[in-house]
């Protein structure tokens, strides 16, 4: 539980490198060779840069994501229906919401957890030795624990098989370890001038590819239905996409040079490197702890990073409890959702994924980071209050669009972490940032779900306004920290440029 801008093409700037370079020999070209003769090998170089995307990767994977999802959910619901089947018509309902909830507190503890055994493990490896793992382990993790709610459908097994799957998914590495290695080759495809264009054009994918998805899962999971044992074809579809991904992963991703993505950088180092060989990484290693310097001020540190912590841990269990609750208070009365409207709705968070990371390019020409992230707690906080009292479908969406910064505020916060650490701390403050993330969200799942079946019957929406309070209570550690800063940069330069 996010981002994107349009930037430069990879392609194009591949090109731009390697038309630096001689392309053939001219004595091997004949006397009346043409310019159009030498397209063959702009194609190569074209192919070779097609080759280090990883955007179908990123594509392919949350498509099928949001096809599990959604079926995962009504898969579940319907075996509990089918096992409550002989309890009274006015407590089927009940019975149903509570056993769904009972089934994603243990399965998001499992799936939670499980990935903090390998996650670390694999990073490190796909570091030593090759960049591909973080990104090829949690694939197969992915393919195998969708096969087994295909096999669940198809033979009948317990829904507790699902507990398994989520197990053997973070065995595997999980999305946090995929995410991690899709990062690292984005980065390295680019120069350090262009690197945040070229993470938002993977996160913008990563947000269209969800929308997508979603808009067509309730529509595969109904369409078929009456061929097909319901949710058979929306499974295998999105089996179906993360074994395109395994194998292009595999078999067509290279791991693109970091040279090749900046070519006016890589030939000035390159002419740098020649002269002063000895010299130039210790210049630029001094000029980073340099420059952090300057830019951290001393005694405020310490309280500001802990401000950070406490904000982002804050407004994650709002985000998350709020989050792990809304699928079942769409199955309830009084909206009632069909899988269609599931999928409307899930399509609906994907927008609010896009939306943000939109807000993050425009603000951030004209903002302070701290007033990006009060701008997004704000957002979510109304958004869901307003949620509490949705009880047609149309305040739904009005509720989705007011929450549609939602997702500035963590990134924003790493962001402002790592200009407040050294570089050499950088790996040590993240790890405990998604340490403290990761335990607050598997807590907050618990938490939550034990608490909605406990007020469901009086008030379906108690859940909302309690991640209300809790978002409006991530303010205060954000407001203390801009009155600290306001001595030495004075109140308007804290909310901007």
């Amino acid at each position: 539980m996010m981002q994107q801008q349009m930037g430069a093409d990879p392609l194009q700037a591949c090109l731009q490198s390697r038309a630096s370079e001689e392309p053939f020999p001219l004595a091997h070209l004949p006397e009346n060779s043409s310019p159009q003769e030498e397209v063959p090998a702009g194609s190569m170089v074209g192919v070779t840069a097609m080759r280090t995307w990883i955007e179908p990767v990123v594509a392919g994977s949350q498509v099928a994501s949001a096809f599990y999802d959604t079926a995962l959910l009504l898969v579940v619901k319907n075996y509990y229906n089918q096992t409550n089947a002989t309890a009274p018509s006015h407590a089927l309902e009940d019975a149903q919401q509570k056993a769904v909830s009972n089934f994603y507190i243990i399965y998001n503890l499992v799936l939670g957890l499980s990935p903090l055994v390998s996650a670390y493990g694999l990073s490190k490896l796909g570091d030593r030795m090759h960049r591909k793992i973080p990104i090829c382990f949690p694939l197969l993790g992915y393919l195998g624990s969708k096969t087994l709610l295909l096999l669940l459908i198809l033979l009948g097994w317990p829904i507790e098989v699902m507990y398994g799957a989520a197990a053997f998914n973070g065995l595997t590495g999980g999305f946090t370890t995929l995410w991690a290695g899709v990062m690292a080759l984005g980065s390295l495809g680019s120069s350090e001038s262009r690197r945040s264009l070229r993470l938002i054009i993977i996160e913008l994918v990563y947000g269209l590819a969800g929308f997508l998805g979603s808009m067509a899962s309730g529509y595969l999971f109904v369409g078929f239905s009456d061929r097909y044992q319901e949710g058979t074809v929306l499974v295998g579809c999105s089996i179906a996409c993360y074994a395109f991904c395994l194998l292009y992963s595999i078999f067509v991703l290279t791991v693109p040079k970091p040279a090749a993505s900046s070519p006016a950088t890589a030939k000035s180092a390159e002419e740098v490197g020649s002269q002063l060989p000895a010299h130039k990484e210790a210049a630029a290693e001094s000029s980073q702890p340099s420059a952090s310097s300057s830019s951290t001020p001393g005694s405020p540190s310490k309280l500001i990073i802990i401000m950070l912590f406490v904000a982002a841990i804050l407004y994650d269990l709002a985000v998350v409890g709020a989050m792990n609750v809304l699928p079942l208070f769409l199955l309830r009365e009084p909206l009632r959702w069909n899988a269609v409207q599931i999928g409307h709705g899930n399509a609906a968070g994907y927008v609010i994924f896009i939306t943000s990371f939109l807000g993050v390019f425009v603000f951030s020409k004209y903002l302070r980071d701290i007033t990006m992230v009060m701008i997004g707690v704000a957002s979510f906080s109304a958004g869901i209050l307003i949620m509490a009292f949705v009880r047609w479908t149309f305040l739904f969406y009005i509720a989705r669009a007011v929450m549609l910064f939602a997702l500035i505020p963590l990134p924003t916060i790493r962001s402002m972490l790592s200009k407040h650490v050294e570089g050499s701390s950088y790996g040590k403050v993240f790890v405990l940032l998604q340490l403290s993330l990761v335990t607050t969200g598997v807590v907050t799942s618990t938490v939550y779900n034990k608490i909605y079946q406990n007020t469901m019957n009086w008030y379906s929406g108690f859940c909302f306004i309690l991640s209300f309070l809790v978002g409006c209570l991530s303010l205060l550690p954000l407001s203390i920290m801009a009155i600290k800063q306001r001595s030495t940069t004075g109140s308007l330069q804290i909310l901007t440029k």
